[in-house]
């Protein structure tokens, strides 16, 4: 058994982990004033937010072509794969997953395994690594599929966007129709279900960035305390790097017994976000999964977080 791992963009994992794990990348197109361009391939982080201040057209999104999805299949086919596990973002903001459907139940040279991750950004992320390093420690594809599962049920987001607009102009705010009106006095709180349907909400409204900060807090707080597994927590962003790192501070001090690392909110992501967005999203720590000599372990499905 041979088995490849393959995500898209808005994972924005780094190329240090792409290498070191050997996770392949399907760059996502932005069309912006009839060009498109590939997802931090064609346009990188800074590259993107500076445009979007100063542009006067606004960019949308597309998904890769099924063609492109084939070029790798093709490619693991020959290099002697015999499965595939592929992790795009969450069918609830793209119709990717669904895209390639089709051509998984057609393929016979090579399995595929589908996994909606029902998150995108660091989340993504977190399942592409731990399918990757599950791969590279010799686990089958059943277990590697149940530890994603597992995985999946512990995770849950929170984000701050400086504004809601975009996400009501591309249409990936599942409830815009409950922010008409005030959004300059607001700020709304918002999440993704991943236990469900992997679209984006708000779920919560604040006056005060102050006010919001806390409540977010809070938040985590309550999710996280009386777990019966460790947690990691990835806080990312929109270019806005200085509170990214006022959260990074607070929450290392706040909460010393988790793991929490940084990471970005790049062009695709931000299309829908703008700049100045704050995230974060915790799970299960993904060095649970294996035991102190690097070996995977069989894990117990976990308890689903419950807001």
């Amino acid at each position: 058994m041979k088995i490849a791992v393959l995500t898209d963009s808005s994972a924005y994992l780094s190329k240090e982990d792409q290498e070191k794990y050997n996770i392949d990348v399907i760059p996502i197109p932005i069309i912006w004033d009839k060009k498109v361009y590939k997802d931090m391939v064609e346009i990188k982080y800074e590259e993107f937010y500076q445009k979007l201040a100063t542009s006067d057209t606004l960019p949308s999104t597309s998904q890769p072509s099924v063609g492109e999805f084939k070029e790798n299949v093709d490619k693991y086919v020959d290099e002697g794969y015999t499965d595939l596990i592929f992790i795009p973002l969450s069918s609830g903001i793209s119709s990717f997953y669904n895209s390639v459907k089709g051509f998984v139940s057609e393929e016979q040279r090579i399995k595929i395994h589908l996994f909606d991750c029902r998150i995108t950004c660091a989340g993504e992320a977190d399942a592409a690594i731990l399918a990757a390093r599950l791969v590279q420690a010799g686990a089958d594809v059943d277990l590697i599929m149940h530890d994603l599962e597992d995985l999946r049920k512990t995770m849950d987001v929170r984000f701050m966007v400086d504004d809601l607009n975009h996400l009501k102009r591309t249409g990936r705010l599942s409830n815009a129709a409950s922010f008409v009106g005030g959004l300059l006095k607001i700020k709304p709180i918002l999440s993704m279900d991943v236990q469900n349907k992997g679209q984006i909400s708000a779920i919560a409204k604040e006056r005060q960035y102050k006010r919001a900060y806390k409540h977010v807090k809070n938040d985590f707080k309550r999710l996280t305390e009386n777990l019966e597994y460790p947690v990691q927590c990835t806080i990312f962003d929109s270019l806005d790097p200085e509170r990214k790192q006022e959260w990074l501070s607070d929450y290392r001090a706040s909460f010393p017994n988790i793991k929490f690392d940084e990471s970005i909110i790049g062009p695709v992501v931000g299309v829908h976000v703008g700049q100045h967005t704050i995230s974060m999203i915790w799970c299960r720590d993904i060095d649970s999964y294996f035991d102190e000599n690097g070996n995977p372990l069989l894990n117990i499905n976990s308890p689903e977080i419950k807001d």
